[in-house]
């Protein structure tokens, strides 16, 4: 199937088929029409990869994430891809599990693609990759990583701030054991998250801690829960790194009696779709996905050559989301908070 055989099923030149399928101006509406009826009719899929070589420019963006699987990077993939489709591009994504040859194999995959730009959102960067990255021939934007330069913009979201509100938030409720729920710690992003937490704690009178972290999944949440309550700590509140692996803590606390929030209260963070819905429906930490999506959009397909974003780092605030998940410390813990000069 030709773009010729579609020109003359519409009774127009190839050049007018070709404005259609590239949303160009200049276009009768009728005529617009009877082209795509014939696309239609005779099933044409057109050669993205030829009309890319000869335009000499790219309308495929390109799009690394640590773990597809978890709902946080699906939503601003699916933000991005909505953006780009309004303006004829599409997003193709690579996948790395927290694996930094992963991410080094997709980086070289992706620069090879001739990509009109390349969000990368993962945890695993190297110094030697950003600067790569930061160099190549297109817009690129980072996303808790990386470095702004002459054509790269970096995003990042304060979770230092969010988790300092979170721990204050439970501290007040009256809670003074509280645990942390993580994975990859070796990644710096990740650590930092720990850190913050641990800072956090620290103060806020007669608080305890702990920190456990498995995999990033439902099922690394699970076994996290069963990890921590096997160590003897008895945590009152567990405040976890996503709601990806909260999911998996409350069913962990559910396995062993644990009722929520009467005897163990959870909060999780980003606020994914199915949060609301988790039973009881999840407290957690608010990151503005689709405003980040918008973001990459704009600053990997500028109106002109360059995007007032390139060379910027810009940061989201979190917000906080009370639901049903968390509540008072149990009465012991709360009398027990008093003594020590607890709210």
């Amino acid at each position: 199937m030709t773009l010729h055989r579609v020109a003359r099923r519409a009774g127009v030149s190839s050049a007018t088929v070709s404005r259609v399928l590239n949303n160009a101006g200049g276009v009768k509406d009728a005529t617009r029409a009877r082209v795509l009826n014939a696309v239609r009719e005779l099933d044409y899929h057109p050669n993205i990869h030829a009309s890319t070589l000869a335009r000499g420019r790219s309308r495929t963006l390109g799009m690394i994430v640590s773990n597809l699987k978890n709902p946080f990077f699906l939503d601003i993939f699916q933000a991005l891809e909505g953006d780009a489709h309004e303006r004829g591009f599409e997003v193709v994504v690579a996948n790395t599990d927290y694996q930094p040859k992963q991410l080094l194999t997709h980086v070289r995959l992706m620069l090879g693609r001739r990509l009109a730009g390349l969000a990368v959102i993962v945890s695993e960067m190297e110094s030697t990759l950003t600067e790569s990255l930061v160099d190549a021939q297109m817009p690129v934007v980072f996303y808790d990583v990386g470095v702004a330069g002459p054509r790269s913009t970096k995003v990042r979201t304060d979770y230092a701030r969010g988790t300092r509100r979170v721990v204050e938030y439970l501290h007040s409720l009256g809670h003074r054991n509280m645990a942390f729920v993580g994975h990859h710690t070796a990644l710096e992003p990740l650590q930092i998250r720990q850190h913050s937490f641990v800072e956090a704690v620290r103060t806020c009178p007669g608080a305890r801690y702990e920190t456990v972290a498995d995999e990033d999944s439902p099922r690394g949440g699970l076994q996290a829960t069963r990890t921590l309550l096997a160590s003897g700590f008895d945590p009152t509140a567990i405040v976890c790194i996503n709601d990806f692996m909260a999911l998996g803590v409350i069913k962990g606390l559910r396995e062993v009696g644990r009722a929520i929030p009467s005897d163990v209260s959870v909060v999780g963070c980003d606020n994914i779709s199915m949060s609301e819905f988790a039973c009881p429906p999840l407290t957690t930490v608010d990151i503005p996905t689709a405003r980040i999506a918008h973001i990459m959009a704009e600053a990997l397909m500028p109106d002109g050559d360059e995007s007032p974003l390139h060379g910027r780092e810009l940061v989201v605030e979190p917000e906080l989301i009370i639901r049903d998940s968390t509540g008072l410390a149990p009465p012991a813990n709360l009398a027990h908070a008093r003594m020590t000069g607890g709210r």
